[in-house]
């Protein structure tokens, strides 16, 4: 099965893992239970090996017109196959609901295909290859479906219509017709041995857990306080990072994907499926500013833990599993061959243990906008994080591998000392906003050390631009952010340099191209890898911010508007876009989602919203 582009899917979950289902009816990328479970459908990264799930008419999608949509305010997803025969569409959603979790549908994958218009005539392959493909699995079929039994998961697969087995590659096949009207119902999940596939769903009760998900997202949604400008696109913003939410413990993932490409045929490929300290900081940031407090308040409960397990002579992990574990060991998948032949596949992440300092002031200004617009810190994670802050103190000067996480030599990074600046004016702010004891005159005396040097050694008079680190003169996005942390005003001379040598063509020493602004120039900065990437949507939508803050409305919008047109057909964004207009890296991405929920509202506000 050739590979659709990355954009050409949209995403259902259940707060616990998420599906990929393509524009072609096809479930390209599945981890079951959990976001960073070993995949079950992983076509996405071998089209040959990695398995998939696919529900499409008969004769294939090349004589039939394809669309897909999100259900209005959800994240149930419609694939609708339009021929002259007829029209079809596959409802794909996971049951949510307090009512449903008690019920036992929490982990459940439905799938309910129904004919419109006409007769349609459908083929059903399900083929898992579980632990990336590297566990086979027995495969039994009975009246009521399949079971997939693997050595670590039993995966059943119960359906209205009758299933066989497929010998030469031990897939659950089925071809059936509909007429108009009529619904055939497929619902994969776990089952325990001896259970058989699990209960079949007929149409009624499939239709009565599609109208109670339906009802969950709509609910949730309803929190929304935002009533501005690009409304539609927030809202989808929203419910994408929603879906990246691990419910049971609070955490947030930077996207739900592994190993999709920043570059077609190159290495830059990476396991995302966990929480980076930095990315959650933001996500709480955006979803704060939309009225989604709860979430915060989660974030901040699965923080807490974090923070009492830390050694306080050590330094905070950049990021930690999605259950709080603290090992996140990288490893090299050779027998699958990668999107469109891109390897190395990754799972796991060696960044885990990198010494990255950015990611206090991530941490300290989540902290305090959750304390601002949400709940109180309690006395015991002020505690906490007043030792968190020591530490920056203590250690701001060292060098590190910044924000990009470079397998290059660590540097002094403009970014990884603004953010240290942060950490401790947010420290600073919140024991004064709450009263707390705390060193004042020593954070204080550090911060504005910290700032003096920034102003000194981060900013190149030759270039008119904050760089990327102390030791070059070449340019980071990264640096666009500092109006948008308060550190320095967007008007100030140094800041409309840096914005202006930002916005130069790539060719010309800048880090834009077509509207969209890459992070860095490869051709200047050495981060240890080889290949080309995209532009990095999250910086452009910091561009469109730090315009905005400068007074640049109608500059601000003009790009923030294009930038919208580069969202796929259901409102998703991945990391990067590429030379061609396609999407690069993992999909969705978090980071660029709440990139745009920041951005849009910011704007709409300068615009009188």
């Amino acid at each position: 099965m050739p590979y659709l582009p990355i954009e050409d899917h949209g995403i259902v979950g259940n707060m616990r893992t998420v599906a990929l289902v393509g524009i072609n009816g096809s479930i390209d990328w599945f981890c079951y239970p959990h976001f960073d479970s070993p995949s079950v459908f992983g076509a996405i990264l071998d089209d040959q090996q990695g398995g998939h799930f696919q529900i499409a008419p008969v004769n294939g999608t090349d004589s039939v017109t394809c669309k897909q949509f999100y259900w209005p305010d959800t994240n149930v997803l419609v694939t609708r196959f339009l021929s002259a025969d007829g029209v079809g569409e596959i409802n794909d959603f996971m049951p949510v609901g307090p009512n449903l979790n008690q019920n036992g549908d929490r982990g459940r994958l439905i799938r309910s295909v129904s004919v419109i218009r006409g007769t349609l005539r459908f083929r059903m392959v399900c083929r898992p290859a579980f632990d990336y493909a590297r566990h086979t699995h027995e495969l039994t079929i009975d009246a009521r479906g399949a079971v997939f039994n693997s050595s670590d998961l039993r995966l059943g697969l119960a359906a209205t219509v009758p299933l066989s087995a497929d010998p030469n590659s031990n897939a659950a096949v089925a071809e059936f017709t509909l007429n108009e009207g009529e619904t055939a119902v497929f619902v994969l999940h776990e089952v325990p041995s001896g259970a058989g596939c699990g209960p079949v769903i007929g149409p009624h009760e499939a239709q009565h857990l599609f109208e109670a998900t339906v009802g969950y997202w709509r609910r949730w949604l309803s929190q929304c306080t935002y009533t501005g400008r690009w409304r539609e696109m927030m809202l989808r913003s929203a419910l994408a990072l929603k879906l990246m939410t691990f419910e049971p413990t609070g955490a947030i993932v930077a996207a739900p994907t592994a190993s999709l490409p920043e570059g077609i045929g190159g290495e830059r490929n990476w396991d995302y499926r966990y929480t980076w300290l930095r990315d959650a900081g933001f996500t709480v940031y955006a979803l704060i500013r939309l009225g989604f407090t709860g979430e915060a308040t989660a974030f901040m409960d699965w923080l807490d833990e974090r923070l009492h397990e830390q050694d306080p002579d050590e330094p905070l992990q950049p990021l930690y599993g999605i259950d709080g574990r603290h090992k996140i060991t990288e490893e090299a998948l050779s027998h699958l061959s990668g999107y469109r032949g891109s390897r190395p596949v990754r799972i796991g992440n060696g960044a885990y243990n990198q010494f990255q300092l950015d990611i206090y002031g991530a941490v300290m200004d989540a902290v305090y906008l959750s304390n601002k617009y949400g709940q109180f810190v309690s006395y015991d994670l002020r505690t906490k994080l007043r030792r968190v802050t020591d530490w920056v103190a203590d250690n701001w000067r060292r060098t590190d591998l910044g924000i990009w996480e470079v397998r290059s030599d660590p540097q002094p990074f403009v970014y990884s000392k603004l953010m240290c600046w942060v950490a401790l004016d947010r420290g600073l702010r919140l024991a004064d906003k709450r009263s707390f004891p705390a060193p004042r005159v020593r954070w204080q005396t550090i911060r504005d050390e910290i700032y003096e040097q920034v102003m000194t050694h981060g900013y190149n008079r030759a270039r008119h631009a904050f760089v990327q680190h102390y030791h070059t003169d070449a340019l980071d996005a990264a640096n666009l952010i500092m109006p948008l942390v308060f550190f320095v005003g967007a008007n100030d001379p140094m800041m409309r340099n840096t914005i202006e040598a930002t916005m130069q063509s790539a060719d010309r020493g800048g880090l834009m191209s077509g509207g969209m602004v890459y992070r860095y120039n490869l051709a200047h900065s050495v981060d240890g890898l080889s290949g080309e990437e995209g532009t990095f949507d999250m910086c452009t939508f910091w561009l469109v911010e730090a315009l905005t803050r400068a007074g640049q409305i109608d500059r601000a919008r003009l790009i923030f508007e294009r930038m919208l047109g580069y969202a796929n057909h259901v409102g998703l964004y991945a990391e990067q876009t590429g030379p061609s207009g396609e999407a690069l890296g993992n999909f969705p991405q978090a980071f660029t989602h709440l990139g745009l929920i920041s951005a849009a509202f910011n704007l709409n506000r300068a615009l009188g919203g």
